[in-house]
């Protein structure tokens, strides 16, 4: 439930950014500006720590005012509701509870009333998963800017770092920019280039370009509140933008009459959620086939590929079960998953076929 007017009134009086996460009343909040933290998941708290670190410091020039997060969600086997990333993280890191704020939707006239309460003079989203009304965003007078995981214009959307793998990009980067009501089109700040390795995974990705956008962030700070940093603000080309819409799980599926290099790319883009999942054949002794549906955790492609046996036989080559694609390709799976079971490599499910032969299904 959102704390009343009056209460987020009293909380801002005394909150001043003190040590170890505790408002400290030795100092009158006036003296440093109003920021409001929003964001969700996991990759969003470093961004959150790094705003907490610095408002801490002697010479800050801000406080985090509040945060605004996701409301509780039920998550696990056991189904309990339990905070988002970010709001765990700032209970530990000792913010106060009460400027946690879980509104349904940003627009709701409830919020809007406790949100100008609390005199936001900047907003700063990381990856918070609401867009933004109008009436949201003409509140804060520095505006509202966003840390986004792409070269903006390019991969506006909710999955930019997940679409860019799976486009098998060798560059990427990280945007910080003002946030318009069109989708993340607004104008960018600053933003840093950054090489894509082949092997890398999106979960790993995600949060090295978020570490990167809270050290942007911090650095641009001080253009922000002097107003500097809307005039250096470069307006995005339309027509280069590209979009990354969100990743569903009916793409998970893989299929092997595509190129082993694009099978890679979406392993390495759809890793963490919802993964990547095939269907192969096991033939037994009698040769009697079964499908079994596998979760694939870790592949590469095959760098000297020769065909053995059958078109659509799997075998298996040092630590990798190697399954044949198109154009006389091939994918190396490294990991993998069996219903039920946990994460196992390759050489643990030779070992575990006893003479079974596999094939591949497209």
């Amino acid at each position: 439930m959102a704390p009343s007017v009056p209460a987020l009134r009293r909380l801002l009086s005394c909150f001043a950014g003190g040590g170890n996460g505790a408002p400290s009343a030795l100092e009158p909040a006036t003296k440093k500006k109003n920021l409001v933290f929003m964001g969700s998941p996991q990759v969003s708290a470093s961004v959150l720590g790094a705003l907490l670190d610095a408002s801490t410091a002697t010479n800050s020039s801000f406080q985090v005012a509040a945060i605004v997060t996701q409301p509780p969600s039920t998550r696990d086997r056991g189904r309990k509701l339990m905070p988002s990333a970010v709001a765990q993280y700032a209970l530990d890191w000792g913010f106060p509870r009460d400027l946690i704020l879980t509104p349904d939707r940003t627009g709701d006239e409830n919020f809007l009333g406790n949100f100008r309460a609390l005199n936001p003079e900047l907003c700063v989203t990381a990856a918070y998963g609401n867009i933004l009304p109008n009436k949201f965003l003409e509140i804060p007078p520095y505006g509202t800017v966003n840390i986004h995981p792409s070269l903006l214009p390019l991969y506006r959307g909710a999955a930019p770092v997940q679409r860019a793998l799976q486009d098998g990009v060798k560059e990427t980067g990280v945007s910080l920019a003002f946030t318009v009501r069109a989708l993340d089109a607004g104008p960018i700040i600053a933003c840093e280039r950054v090489e894509v390795d082949d092997c890398i995974k999106a979960p790993e990705l995600l949060t090295f370009l978020f570490d990167l956008g809270s050290k942007i962030l911090i650095h641009e700070l001080p253009s922000i509140f002097d107003g500097s940093a809307k005039l250096k603000a470069k307006a995005q080309d339309d027509s280069k933008a590209t979009l990354a819409p969100k990743l569903t799980s009916d793409e998970s599926w893989l299929s092997f009459d595509q190129e082993a290099k694009i099978l890679h790319n979406k392993v390495r883009a759809f890793a963490g959620w919802p993964g990547t999942r095939a269907r192969i054949q096991v033939i037994d002794s009698n040769g009697n086939p079964n499908t079994l549906e596998i979760k694939i955790i870790t592949t590469r492609v095959s760098s000297a590929y020769e065909r053995q046996g059958e078109a659509d036989e799997i075998t298996f080559v040092g630590s990798a079960m190697v399954i044949p694609c198109a154009e006389q390709s091939a994918l190396e799976v490294l990991e993998l998953q069996l219903p039920g079971k946990k994460v196992m490599t390759a050489r643990d499910l030779r070992n575990g076929l006893q003479g079974q032969k596999l094939r591949r299904l497209i």
